[in-house]
C-alpha cells in the first residue's frame, strides 16, 4: 500500500505547510500514541523521548507534539537540540517506547521533520507507519484519555552529556586525538556544541564553523551538503583533516589537508579495510546503497571485502545489516551506520573511527582515507509538479537504451526521490563523456515527460 505521509526518512514538508503544521504534529503524536499503546496492550504509562535541531519551526512542533502525547496519557521526555542519533541512543537508554527527533536533515531551515524510532533505537518499521498513517486518517478525538490520565512532560537537562559519553566510550581505549589539528563544521545544526566538545575533549586541536544557529542559518552554505568553507578553512588554518556534519549530526562528509572532499564511499572503505586488518568487520562485508561508486565494489572486491547494495536510504542499510550481521554500512551522502555502537547514521562517532585509522596509520588524509580512484560518476535531479515521470514509456525506453550503451563498463540509475518531488539520474562509468553524454540525454526526456504529465 502507498504510504501519504511517510517517505524514506519520517514525515518531512516545508514548516507550516501541510503535513508540517502544528496540527499534523499534534495528529502524528496522538496517532503513533495510539498505534504503540494498541500494540503493547495493557494500562501502563508509555514514555516518548522528543529531541530537534536548530530550525525555527521545531519551537511550534515540538509543542504540538508533546501536547499530543500528553492528551494520549503519555509521559514526555524533551532533550532540546541533540543529533538525530541521540535520540536513538537515549530511547534506549531511557527505556522509553518511542523516540522523536524533529528534523529536515540536510535541507534548509523553511523545511522540516519528524522522525520516529522505536524501543530498541531503530527507526520504525514500515508497517507501524502504515498503521500510523491508517489512524491519521480516521478519528482520534474519541481516544483522548480521561483528565486524570493526561501525560506529564519533563526536560532532561544531561542530554547531551549522556551522548557525548557514549559517543566518546566507542573510541579504542587508551587513544587520543593528540597532535591532530582538525576544522569542524557543524552546520549551524544540531550537533553545533556536542561536536567540538567531544573532539576537545579527546584532546584534538578544533577550530569549528557552522557553530552559532540562529534558527535560520541551518545548513545554509555550511555543512555536509556544502564544504566550500570547511575546505577552505582547512588549507587556511593548515589543518590535519576537516569534518562536516549536517543538521541533524546523522551524516559525515570529511575533507583532506589538501582540502579535498572525502565522501561516504571513501570512509567506508578505510573503515572496512582497518576493521579487516584488526579482526573487527563482520560479514567480511559492507552494506552500502545503489548509489555509491562502482571504484568502491571494485576495490572492495580486489581486496576479498563483500558489498551489499540496497535501495537509498540508511533505513535499508540498516535492515540488511541487521539481516547480514554486518557492522559497517552507509552511504556515500555521507550516512555511516557503525551497528557495534549505534542503531543509526551518526556523524560525529563515524567520524571518531575516521580519525582512529588516520592516527593509527601516522598517513595525511589524503592518503589514510583516500583508497580508491572513483569512476566518473554524474548526478543530477529533475524536479516535476504532477504525476511520475518514470511511468512514461519514452523514459522507460530511454533508460534501457543508457543501461545498453554502458553494458559492464558502466551503471545507470534512475529513480524518485524519497523525500522530495524529483527525479535522480545517476550515471557512471570508465568514460567521463559518455556517462555526462548518458545523464543529460535522460535528464532531457524526463523533463519534457514532466511538463507533459
Amino acid at each position: 500500500m502507498t504510504r501519504k505521509y511517510f517517505g524514506t526518512d519520517g514525515i518531512r514538508g516545508q514548516a507550516n505547510t501541510f503535513p508540517m503544521t502544528a496540527e499534523m504534529a499534534l495528529k502524528v503524536a496522538m496517532a503513533t500514541a495510539f498505534v504503540l499503546k494498541q500494540r503493547r496492550g495493557g494500562d501502563q504509562t508509555d514514555r516518548v523521548v522528543i529531541g530537534k535541531d536548530t530550525r525555527l519551526s521545531c519551537y511550534m512542533l515540538e509543542q504540538a507534539l508533546t501536547a499530543g502525547f500528553l492528551s494520549m496519557g503519555l509521559e514526555v521526555i524533551l532533550t532540546g537540540p541533540i543529533p538525530t542519533p541521540g535520540i536513538a541512543k537515549l530511547t534506549q537508554s531511557l527505556r522509553a517506547d518511542i523516540g522523536v527527533m524533529i528534523s529536515a536533515s540536510h535541507n534548509l531551515y523553511d523545511d522540516n521533520g519528524i522522525k520516529l524510532f522505536g524501543p530498541d533505537g531503530y527507526k520504525l518499521a514500515d508497517e507501524i507507519e502504515q498503521a500510523i498513517e491508517e489512524k491519521l486518517e480516521g478519528d482520534i478525538s474519541k481516544d483522548l484519555v480521561a483528565p486524570e490520565k493526561l501525560g506529564k512532560a519533563q526536560r532532561l537537562d544531561d542530554a547531551l552529556g549522556r551522548y557525548v559519553e557514549s559517543i566518546k566510550r566507542s573510541f579504542p581505549k587508551g587513544k587520543s586525538l593528540e597532535g591532530l589539528k582538525i576544522v569542524v563544521d557543524c552546520a549551524n545544526g544540531a550537533g553545533y556544541k556536542v561536536a567540538p566538545m567531544v573532539l576537545w575533549e579527546l584532546e584534538a586541536e578544533v577550530i569549528a564553523i557552522g557553530d552559532k544557529p540562529n534558527g535560520r542559518n541551518i545548513n545554509d552554505g555550511c555543512g555536509a551538503t556544502a564544504t566550500e568553507k570547511l575546505q577552505e578553512a582547512v588549507v587556511e588554518h593548515g589543518a590535519d583533516v576537516g569534518i562536516a556534519l549536517d543538521g541533524d549530526a546523522d551524516r559525515l562528509i570529511m575533507v583532506d589537508e589538501k582540502g579535498n572532499k572525502i565522501d561516504g564511499d571513501q570512509i567506508m572503505a578505510a573503515l572496512a579495510m582497518s576493521w579487516k586488518e584488526q579482526g573487527l568487520l563482520k560479514g567480511d562485508g559492507i552494506v552500502s546503497t545503489v548509489m555509491s561508486n562502482l571504484g568502491l565494489e571494485r576495490f572492495l572486491d580486489k581486496n576479498k571485502i563483500k558489498m551489499l547494495r540496497t535501495p537509498v536510504g540508511d533505513r535499508y542499510v540498516v535492515e540488511a545489516m541487521r539481516a547480514g550481521g554486518y557492522n559497517v554500512g552507509g552511504e556515500q551522502s555521507g550516512h555511516i551506520i557503525l551497528s557495534d555502537y549505534s542503531t543509526t547514521g551518526d556523524g560525529l562517532l563515524a567520524a571518531l573511527h575516521a580519525l582512529a585509522v588516520l592516527k593509527a596509520k601516522n598517513q595525511p588524509a589524503s592518503e589514510a582515507l583516500n583508497l580508491f580512484t572513483p569512476l566518473p560518476q554524474i548526478l543530477r535531479s529533475v524536479r516535476f509538479e504532477n504525476g511520475m515521470p518514470l511511468d512514461s514509456t519514452q523514459v522507460q525506453e530511454a533508460i534501457e537504451r543508457a543501461e545498453k550503451s554502458l553494458v559492464k563498463e558502466g551503471r545507470v540509475l534512475v529513480r524518485a526521490s524519497g523525500t522530495e518531488p524529483v527525479i535522480r539520474v545517476m550515471a557512471e562509468g570508465d568514460n567521463q563523456e559518455t556517462v555526462e553524454n548518458i545523464v543529460g540525454d535522460l535528464c532531457a526526456v524526463i523533463e519534457k515527460a514532466a511538463q507533459s504529465a
